[in-house]
């Protein structure tokens, strides 16, 4: 049975990495004494080690180790033997070609769907959808498919941002570019907000966190979704 937490951010304004999510992860991770983290979407393009230690700092506050995917010999196997499993934010771009280039994105579909608890933030909540097609990152390097994991039968926005009423930028927003996605691709984007999260168990899709979340479907208006609403139907 699928157990996964697919939150829109690591770390909210004012808060510590995951500080906010540490309770939720305590029951979702109770089983779990040593996490396997993908560290490969490299934030800031800081190192697969220094991202390492900053997870494994964080956890430390709720007693699970953490080691990297990249420690091991055969990150085929490493997620195939793993008590639980973190896949961090940073460039969506990265993190798929990566995922494919190691051939660790099918053993990671098969971990998960068979019941290894997962927690994914930002890019690790993005490749949770259908395609990696409404990230919000830079395609700094081309991966080989922009399919992603499909844990949920929809697209995920993480960081969904709310146009500034107040604000002189005219570039597009992200309303703008979910819109152009509709355009050429058919499945829903729902847009999370920070501080917001997707609770996955088995079939049954819940909205946590305090935020609405706004909901896209193509040819319909968008939708805004309560916390605690059940999302297990939306295609």
């Amino acid at each position: 049975m699928k157990k996964l937490i697919i939150a829109s951010t690591s770390t909210l304004h004012s808060g510590s990495y995951l500080d906010y999510l540490l309770p939720t992860l305590v029951a979702h991770f109770k089983n779990v004494t040593t996490l396997l983290f993908i560290p490969y979407a490299r934030p800031g393009g800081i190192s697969h080690e220094a991202y390492t230690e900053k997870v494994r700092e964080a956890f430390s506050k709720i007693n699970i180790a953490v080691k990297g995917i990249h420690e091991y010999e055969n990150p085929i196997e490493a997620v195939a033997v793993a008590e639980g499993i973190f896949t961090g934010g940073g460039n969506t771009f990265l993190l798929v070609s990566q995922l494919y280039q190691t051939k660790v994105i099918d053993a990671l579909e098969t971990a998960v769907k068979n019941g290894t608890p997962y927690l994914g933030t930002s890019a690790g909540s993005n490749i949770c959808g259908l395609t990696m097609g409404t990230t919000n990152d830079m395609p700094i390097v081309y991966p080989p498919s922009f399919k992603t994991l499909g844990f949920v039968s929809f697209n995920i926005n993480p960081h969904y941002l709310d146009p500034d009423v107040n604000s002189t930028h005219m570039g597009e927003t992200r309303e703008t570019r979910i819109n152009e996605f509709h355009h050429f691709n058919s499945q829903s984007v729902l847009g999370l907000r920070e501080g917001s999260w997707l609770e996955v168990s088995g079939n049954t899709i819940l909205l946590k966190g305090a935020l609405h979340a706004r909901l896209f479907r193509q040819n319909q208006e968008p939708e805004e979704i309560a916390p605690e609403s059940d999302l297990s139907n939306l295609k």
